[in-house]
């Protein structure tokens, strides 16, 4: 299997999701990341127990997919940083990695000596890696952020996704969503950063904000506010398709369900789609016969539309578009994600097993080389390698003793 990042260790000194996202991401590539975690608290992360409604834990499995997500494939050590006993330790770990990795406040990286003129000091050919709310300079580099703020609030998602009547804001569709994003845009930050230290011999900084990643993501839109030079007007959406287009937009199923469609060019598909509905009496419709005349009748089409699909099962439907060329997708709750049919033939939800030895499933990283699909290991439990780690950078079984005797290490 190809592995690019086989031979590169990152020492992630991180938590919660967004920056240890991109560690699981160089793990599936094949990066050893060791993960150090809080000698008594581990990742805050651990302590979560409901997420989105839902129990993280149930069953008495140890499966926890809030930490196997962002932590899968590392190695978990337990280093108590604000331990002088433990500078030792952190100091041998730093000189024999290519990356840290870290999420830590400025605040606290100074506390800890862990700040990039501290890290560089012990090894001056290091990658050093911040992921932060808002960014390194300005009035709010010293303040957390989540994806919910960050991302979704701040970088304009919210917004672009709340129609102007509504009386409650949209909420992001998925846990850590922006957190995912963010961590796959830090793992790309850091394979750049290590090309580049190999092809110049010079190491980086490299920075990613929840709030850059967000503004990426609505870029179109804040472009086109720049553009405009003010705010972008916010009209009403058509309940059914677009202004000039029927063919686009959701409709629902005769069982609840929603289509979206996208055939952008309606005098193309117009025909395709009422042959597909059985009505082809629509395509010799004086008020549809054209181009023009289906953008200028797009409300009336709409509702046409709107009634036809209506009529039938989202099965149904999903087969008789089958046989047409239009652009549309049946909307996808999380379990019908996991079973779609493209992802599993592309090996994109993949098996590991976890710490029960029960065998599981998971998103992989959408990033696949020579076609081969990621091989994913299960996260850590708590301090679970922290012997072995030391012990592969020399550290005796009497001298691991007297470290956890001093509280430097779990």
């Amino acid at each position: 299997m190809h592995r690019p990042m086989e031979g590169v260790r990152v020492l992630e000194v991180a938590q919660f999701t967004f920056v240890p996202a991109a560690g699981a991401v160089l793990a599936d590539w094949g990066a050893d990341i060791i993960k150090i975690e809080h000698a008594e608290r581990g990742d805050a992360q651990r302590g979560l127990i409901r997420v989105l409604g839902l129990d993280a834990l149930s069953g008495g499995s140890s499966f926890f997919p809030i930490m196997e997500g962002p932590n899968r494939g590392k190695r978990s050590v337990g280093l108590a940083l604000e331990n002088p006993a433990a500078r030792p330790v952190l100091e041998r770990l730093v000189r024999e990695s290519d990356v840290f990795l870290t999420n830590f406040l400025p605040g606290a990286r100074a506390r800890l000596g862990i700040d990039v003129e501290d890290i560089r000091a012990i090894n001056p050919d290091i990658v050093y890696v911040r992921g932060s709310g808002f960014g390194q300079r300005g009035d709010e580099a010293d303040k957390g952020g989540y994806d919910s703020t960050a991302f979704w609030a701040r970088g304009g998602s919210a917004a672009g996704v709340t129609p102007p009547s509504s009386e409650s804001m949209m909420r992001m569709p998925a846990g850590a969503y922006g957190d995912s994003i963010g961590g796959m845009t830090i793992a790309g930050g850091i394979a750049a950063a290590l090309y580049s230290r190999k092809t110049t011999g010079e190491p980086s900084v490299v920075d990613v904000s929840l709030l850059g990643v967000g503004a990426w993501a609505t870029q179109f839109s804040v472009n086109m506010a720049l553009a405009m030079g003010g705010p972008l007007p916010r009209p009403e959406q058509p309940k059914h398709g677009s202004a000039t287009n029927p063919l686009i937009g959701a409709y629902r199923t005769a069982d609840g369900r929603w289509l979206e469609l996208a055939m952008l060019q309606p005098g193309r598909y117009w025909p395709e789609f009422c042959a597909i509905a059985g009505r082809e009496d629509l395509i010799t419709d004086e008020r549809f016969d054209g181009v023009e005349n289906i953008m200028k009748n797009a409300a009336e089409a709409s509702e046409i539309v709107a009634g036809i699909i209506a009529g039938r099962d989202h099965a149904e439907w999903v087969e008789l578009l089958k046989g047409g060329d239009g652009q549309w997708a049946l909307v996808q709750e999380p379990w019908d994600v996991a079973q779609d049919p493209s992802l599993r033939a592309n090996d994109l939800i993949a098996p590991l097993e976890d710490t029960d030895g029960v065998q599981r499933e998971m998103v992989a990283n959408p990033v696949q080389f020579d076609e081969t699909p990621a091989e994913l290991r299960r996260a850590p439990q708590f301090a679970e390698h922290t012997d072995e780690v030391l012990r592969e950078l020399g550290w005796s079984d009497d001298e691991l003793i007297q470290l956890k005797i001093e509280g430097a290490v779990t």
